[in-house]
């Protein structure tokens, strides 16, 4: 099965604020690699002192660095008719469309899950499901809040869910893991949900 699994960092706690995006690219349930880009963001140099504290990223370490529309050429083809995966999908599916918003470029067309979700449906009744709970569960290593090691412990988590419920092909996926995907296209997105449980029809004496 074939995937990439996403993460951004942001500037401030306006979602158009990238300032670093981390891909890991999955083909045939393997891990074929990890990419990550600084990006300057369109507040520079203004960076929310709480932010930083979260992910250690500087404006002098994006000073020199490329603004989102100047990167998105290299992106756009790598996300393209792909299925994207990110642990807490609407927060950084909500980065990419208002990004893509404020530069006035159009939305790509993927699929996308959110591995909160479908974690919660394979391991059901855990106390947390947030990605450094979950990675320390499934002894997943990683330095959290850098978009290159989070990208890549949501993938290694996504494997090990796939695994879990035999899952080895996208047709499989949303039935396996009860899930819809969402999806982006140009013009809008529809959301990532939980698939519901059918309702029981009430019984009635005769």
């Amino acid at each position: 099965m074939d995937f990439i699994t996403l993460d951004f960092e942001t500037a401030t706690p306006e979602r158009d604020s990238p300032c670093e995006i981390g891909l890991t690219f999955v083909q045939k349930g393997q891990i074929v690699g990890t990419e990550a880009w600084l990006i300057k963001p369109k507040s520079y140099p203004y960076y929310n002192g709480f932010n930083i504290a979260v992910h250690g990223i500087k404006p002098q370490d994006v000073k020199d660095k490329p603004e989102f529309n100047q990167l998105w050429p290299e992106l756009r083809p790598l996300l393209q008719n792909q299925l994207v995966i990110a642990h807490n999908a609407s927060f950084d599916m909500s980065v990419l469309r208002a990004t893509l918003t404020t530069y006035r470029l159009p939305f790509p067309e993927l699929e996308y899950a959110c591995s909160v979700q479908f974690c919660k449906q394979v391991w059901q009744g855990l106390p947390q499901y947030d990605l450094k709970s979950l990675c320390n569960r499934h002894q997943i290593k990683f330095h959290h809040h850098r978009a290159a090691a989070d990208s890549r412990a949501c993938a290694e988590l996504t494997l090990k869910a796939l695994e879990h419920t035999n899952c080895s092909n996208l047709a499989d996926f949303p039935e396996k893991l009860n899930i819809n995907l969402g999806r982006l296209f140009e013009g809008g997105y529809t959301a990532s949900s939980v698939k519901k449980a059918p309702k029981k029809k009430k019984a009635f004496p005769f």
